[in-house]
């Protein structure tokens, strides 16, 4: 290991953490009390990594300080989060860092509940594993079957769902704020 190309490469690194992790220097700024201008300056290699200002960074990115100089050894690459419920349907998270578009495995019951179509910003694309997917999206009323795939925009008004007596496995992707509307519980509408 040479130790002038790790220290010349810790700015370049620091920056792809916190893009990679969808944080601006003005979040990891109030996070960690140090001021954008001293982050920036990290980032862009004109002021030296000291331990001081590593930590703080380390702990608001949840990372090792090996991962934030480049230095750490191939991760475990299992997700190992907890699958979420919202609404009777089970969501498994396939993605652990917290960039974009962040992956689920949905497992929606089949329900006698009438369609409730929803709006919010950002883009979905989903993959109908099992099962048969009724998709609602704006004046289109389809039915998708396993190995059928779908894309659009989430601003238009869009409800999915089982399309029969049975259960339907989709995997979702979804940016941060369509995972905040997806996970949420009755009664909390979307945007």
């Amino acid at each position: 290991m040479d130790v002038s190309q790790v220290l010349a490469g810790i700015g370049a690194r620091l920056k792809a953490v916190r893009q990679e992790r969808g944080t601006t220097l003005a979040a990891l700024a109030a996070e960690t009390g140090i001021s954008v201008s001293t982050l920036s300056r990290l980032e862009s290699g004109n002021r030296k990594a000291t331990l001081e200002l590593l930590l703080p960074i380390a702990r608001a990115h949840g990372a090792d300080l090996d991962e934030l100089v480049g230095l750490g050894t191939t991760p475990d690459p299992r997700v190992r989060a907890a699958p979420k419920t919202a609404d009777g349907r089970t969501y498994w998270p396939l993605t652990a860092a917290p960039g974009q578009p962040r992956a689920f495995k949905v497992l929606m019951p089949a329900t006698d509940d009438p369609p409730d179509l929803r709006t919010h910003e950002g883009y979905e694309w989903l993959f109908v594993l099992s099962g048969r997917l009724r998709l609602i999206l704006g004046q289109h009323d389809l039915t998708m079957a396993p190995g059928e795939a779908a894309e659009f925009d989430t601003r238009v008004p869009h409800w999915l769902g089982s399309a029969g007596d049975g259960p339907v496995e989709v995997l979702i992707l979804f940016g941060r704020q369509g995972e905040r509307v997806h996970l949420r519980t009755r009664g909390t509408r979307g945007n």
